[in-house]
């Protein structure tokens, strides 16, 4: 009895000993499998929200061409408002800076502001917002320029200080390139910095930059 007791016990054993392997192979299917949901997850959220910036950036470009700035103040940001910058240097000192509700009080009238300095020759540029949004940051036809995100195209003497400036945040860039008879060094570009509330992305700075001096 007590042989036949013993054997029972030892082939349990074994048959238990066979099976623990088996439990952990499928373990680790499991954590594999998780892993790549995980990244699925993680490529799809950044599918989206690269979509989401592509097209709130070509809205905003749309807007600018059509001279339409009621529907370009429906992009500012509701509480951080926005800032100008005439140039890749960001200088808060200097570049004009609106709340949303500043920006669509003065943006029907001529209120003269003070936007920043020209390159080279380090005039004072005033301009009413119409007159600056029209002249200087849509100087161009932008919606037909190279788009990126992240990624900066055009590259000049000018410090660019945007990471710096606005560490973390998702910015879009329109580049124009130069034209072969002025050496290329004509190209402009267009940048918009982002911050995201309550689920949309909102501007919050417009930041042109070109050749300078």
């Amino acid at each position: 009895m007590k042989k036949l007791i013993t054997s029972i016990f030892v082939i349990s054993l074994v048959i238990a000993c066979k099976k623990n392997p088996e439990q952990k192979v499928t373990q680790t299917g499991d954590s594999t499998a998780q892993i790549k949901t995980e990244t699925n997850i993680e490529f799809q959220n950044k599918t989206m929200k690269e979509g989401a910036l592509q097209k709130t950036n070509n809205d905003i470009l749309k807007a600018l061409k059509a001279k339409d700035y009621k529907t370009f103040a429906s992009f500012i940001h509701p509480e951080k408002g926005i800032t100008f910058s005439m140039y890749a240097f960001i200088n808060p000192k200097e570049d004009k800076h609106f709340s949303k509700a500043e920006f669509e009080q003065f943006q029907p009238t001529k209120t003269l502001f003070t936007w920043g300095a020209h390159d080279g020759s380090g005039d004072a540029y005033k301009a009413a917002i119409n007159e600056y949004l029209n002249q200087w940051v849509f100087s161009k036809d932008f919606t037909s320029g190279k788009y990126s995100v992240n990624t900066f195209q055009g590259k000049g003497n000018s410090l660019n200080n945007l990471k710096e400036m606005y560490p973390k945040k998702d910015f879009t860039e329109n580049y124009i390139k130069g034209t072969e008879k002025n050496g290329e060094m004509d190209w402009k570009t267009l940048r918009f910095v982002f911050d995201e509330f309550q689920g949309k992305y909102y501007l919050i700075a417009v930041i042109n930059d070109q050749w300078t001096i």
